[in-house]
């Protein structure tokens, strides 16, 4: 098994994107259950996704002995995942590409996890794949703070 590449940013609710995933692959199946198994914010019960990010759409995924609800929007490229628990909290993530190098995958990671960050994950990712090598952690938090 794979370690989790998730990370959550301390608002949840009050930025644009509450966290980033980084997946292993495009198997939804695969990794959407890893992550539903493993979020560490409550119990996970619907998934909504940004089909053009995977290369299955399964209408749900097992999870610990029980199925979680997956659903789309069959026009959406936005790279994000839509995380309902079971409280109710919905918790928007960009989704990384699995084919991002370890420095794009940990740069993403870090601006969608910033506090303030306002880009939309497209742009995110954009600028992700477009930018020199830079320290991540000052790049997002001076952008956030202007």
């Amino acid at each position: 098994m794979n370690a989790l590449r998730l990370r959550l940013g301390e608002n949840q609710g009050q930025d644009r994107l509450d966290g980033g995933w980084w997946p292993h692959s495009r198997s939804l199946d695969t990794e959407l259950g890893q992550l539903i198994d493993n979020f560490p914010n409550g119990r996970v019960i619907r998934a909504l996704y940004s089909p053009p990010d995977w290369d299955d759409t399964p209408r749900r995924v097992a999870a610990r002995g029980r199925y979680v609800k997956t659903g789309n929007f069959p026009r959406d490229d936005t790279h994000l995942m839509y995380l309902t628990t079971s409280d109710r909290v919905v918790y928007c993530l960009l989704v990384v590409p699995p084919s991002f190098n370890a420095s794009q995958g940990e740069e993403a990671l870090t601006a969608a996890s910033t506090r303030g960050n306002t880009h939309s994950a497209g742009d995110l990712l954009d600028t992700v794949t477009n930018e020199l090598a830079v320290d991540q952690a000052a790049l997002w938090t001076d952008a956030a703070n202007k």
